[in-house]
């Protein structure tokens, strides 16, 4: 399996699809060559500029809501390395794709990348676009082998610093469950009586929307492991046991749309903006989401009052599902590139991870680093102890369209009413037979 996977990947690098893992950027098709250079220092020391000027980094993201947090992560940074100017420069979830696309063609492009996980970032290194980061920073040996994957190419090298795992679970408003007298789900059925008794009194069950197809992956990512079987499901697609035709993934899609009495009205309309602003300004009791938004969340609306619990299943086995995510790589046309080294070497240490889980409020993937936010600490527990991977992104982010994104265009399909859950299985399992039997 793992052979199949590196040459898959290895001949996969046309430029339309190197950035598809979490967007819809278009590029051209030329294979851009490796234009990365590594050096055998252990750590980064920085020549200061002749001329006696800062250096100036620019940090590229698709986070547009991480600015804040990210300029006092800089500050501190800066308190003890003065001599660099650094810049967080965030484009649209939306754009990114397509504006670093771009740029890393035309030999641009920021400083420092905040990678897409998994399959995406790892076809840009594959295409010659990141420095290699074995043997130049220090700090890499503290995350494990299954951590620094995320951010692994298929030459085995490490390529980006991972800096936090995100996770999919269940926000719900407290004072909304207090007075209808809802206790937190334990089991399936808990979670659907819930759903009911929000509705019976006016309020939407959950804040979800269709526009974009990422919330859909996204939703389903969160809620199918209960049906399909979790990780153990992943395993079995990718060794050929199974397919994504079996009764229990259909049974997955199956309930998708079988909650859609608990949706918001024109939910094939909302977006991400609309649906978090119906949860926010509390016409919602229940939102299934990334932890990536609480803070956006409670920033939007300081009274809120927020809790979390992980998706129930019919047995009470609850789970969230987890991923790395925001992996920062080093551009490798970089013209600062020893300043920039040496700032994503900072990533690797504690007090990066401690800004991290207080300011964008997410589990670090450090160890030992504490959050003060009862709810990330929750977070960071859930993650430890009760987590299935995100299996689009983590396994099946690939093909031309990723198999990911088919899952999302035709769930959009199925809540316009073109297509039963059956269709949409079998599109799935056409496009992962693109890419999986080779």
């Amino acid at each position: 399996m793992t052979k199949r996977f590196h040459v898959l990947l290895a001949v996969f690098v046309l430029i339309t699809t190197v950035l598809a893992g979490c967007g819809g950027g278009n590029g051209n098709n030329s294979s851009p060559a490796a234009s990365g250079s590594s050096t055998n220092t252990a750590s980064v020391s920085p020549t200061p500029s002749a001329s006696g000027e800062k250096a100036k980094l620019t940090i590229g993201s698709w986070r547009t809501e991480d600015r804040e947090a990210y300029e006092k992560i800089i500050a501190a940074y800066n308190a003890t390395n003065p001599n660099v100017e650094i810049v967080f420069n965030p484009s649209k979830n939306t754009e990114y794709n397509t504006i670093l696309n771009t740029a890393l063609q035309t030999g641009e492009g920021p400083d420092i990348i905040q990678l897409r996980p998994y399959a995406a970032g790892r076809q840009l290194a594959d295409a010659g676009f990141l420095e290699p980061l074995d043997g130049q920073i220090k700090g890499l040996d503290t995350f494990s082998k299954d951590t620094l994957a995320a951010a692994t190419g298929t030459d085995g090298k490490v390529y980006g610093v991972p800096t936090v795992y995100s996770s999919t679970q269940v926000f719900y408003n407290v004072k909304i469950f207090k007075e209808n007298n809802i206790e937190v789900p334990k089991t399936w059925d808990d979670m659907i009586k819930a759903a009911e008794t929000l509705k019976a009194k006016g309020i939407t069950p959950f804040a979800f929307g269709s526009k974009e197809g990422w919330l859909l992956s996204l939703t389903h990512g969160a809620l199918a492991p209960q049906f399909y079987g979790g990780s153990d499901f992943a395993t079995k697609v990718l060794s050929g046991e199974t397919n994504f035709q079996s009764e229990g993934y259909v049974s997955s899609l199956q309930m998708m749309k079988d909650l859609t009495p608990y949706f918001p009205e024109n939910y094939e309309g909302l977006g991400m903006d609309d649906i978090r602003n119906l949860f926010v300004t509390e016409q919602a009791g229940m939102f299934v989401m990334g932890d990536w938004e609480l803070a956006v969340m409670q920033k939007a609306n300081p009274a809120l009052e927020l809790g979390v619990f992980p998706v129930p299943g019919k047995d009470g086995k609850a789970t969230v599902t987890t991923w790395v995510d925001g992996s920062f790589a080093v551009n490798a046309k970089s013209k600062n590139k020893a300043e920039a080294l040496k700032f994503v070497e900072f990533m690797t240490t504690k007090e990066f991870g401690t800004l991290v889980v207080n300011e964008l409020k997410k589990p670090s993937t450090l160890q030992g680093v504490t959050a003060t936010d009862p709810i990330v600490s929750q977070l960071s527990e859930y993650a430890n102890t009760i987590a299935t991977p995100y299996a689009s992104v983590v396994y099946f982010n690939q093909g031309n369209p990723t198999t990911k994104s088919v899952l999302e265009t035709n769930l959009q399909a199925m809540y316009l009413g073109s297509l039963t859950p059956k269709q949409v299985a079998d599109e799935v399992q056409k496009s992962a037979d693109t890419w999986l039997k080779k």
